[in-house]
């Protein structure tokens, strides 16, 4: 089972992971963190960079990897990922850009840019900590319903809702790429620690498909509970649909402060 942690809000959330963050950061200043975009991991971001400045955490050697990028957008575009992770990772945080890797979505390449991906993964030691959030459909990267819980880096058509959703980053709806190119699912639970960030009564189903419904193609979010060491944060409304939430409560008010997420 996950661990499952109900914050009041996206500001704790934040708090508590970047520091989770900050300490792997300090037990391991090459650490690798997998970096997911959207909205949902900038209160970490922001909480993270912070604690850099606060504590003067040397970060000159930490790398990265996004989890995915759209196919087809032009170099540059300010919505491309690469873009996006280095407006709200690589400068805030102060990281070297040259650390941080993002999927090769160019048309011209992109029939070798997964195995590309996952042989940088590999040759960095693989990912130490995986931050994720959770689409309405409960994709992961950009997982779809019906992706393999075995898959690996690859090209994939997103569905009409993740476009819809992502439409608000773009001019018009018309302008959100069809595909992308993602961590599989069996690429993220090889992360050695998985994070997952989810806010508001929208993601209320979709996180409670991943933590207590069966694991299932279906639904890409319960590949979660494959793996040894994940931990689920999210505020009271995407904890709204959890049966357990009790339980999950008494869990983290009874933990020992020493095991820390």
């Amino acid at each position: 089972m996950a661990e499952v942690v109900i914050v009041p809000d996206e500001a704790a959330a934040g708090e508590l992971v970047a520091g989770a963050v900050a300490e792997l950061i300090v037990d391991r200043p090459d650490s690798v963190l997998g970096l997911a975009t959207g909205s949902t991991p900038l209160s970490t971001y922001r909480a993270l960079a912070r604690r850099i400045e606060v504590d003067r955490l040397d970060v000159s050697r930490v790398r990265g990897f996004a989890l995915d990028e759209y196919v087809g957008l032009p170099a540059g575009h300010p919505e491309g990922y690469r873009a996006v992770i280095t407006r709200e990772v690589v400068e805030p945080l102060g990281l070297r850009p040259e650390l941080v890797h993002v999927p090769n979505g160019a048309p011209e390449t992109i029939r070798i840019a997964a195995a590309e991906y996952e042989r940088a993964i590999d040759a960095a030691g693989g990912v130490d900590l995986q931050i994720l959030g959770i689409g309405r459909t409960g994709h992961i990267g950009f997982n779809e319903p019906g992706s393999s819980l075995a898959s690996l880096t690859r090209v994939k058509t997103l569905t009409e809702e993740t476009r819809a959703d992502n439409a608000r980053f773009f001019d018009s709806p018309d302008e959100v790429p069809m595909h992308c190119i993602t961590q599989g699912i069996g690429t993220i639970l090889r992360a050695r620690h998985l994070v997952l960030l989810a806010f508001g009564d929208a993601k209320a189903q979709a996180v409670a498909d991943a933590v207590e419904g069966p694991v299932s193609a279906s639904r890409p979010g319960s590949a979660i509970q494959l793996h040894p060491h994940a931990t689920v944060v999210v505020d009271e409304a995407a904890a709204s649909r959890l049966e357990h939430a009790a339980y999950y409560r008494h869990a983290w008010a009874n933990k020992p402060d020493w095991q820390g997420i």
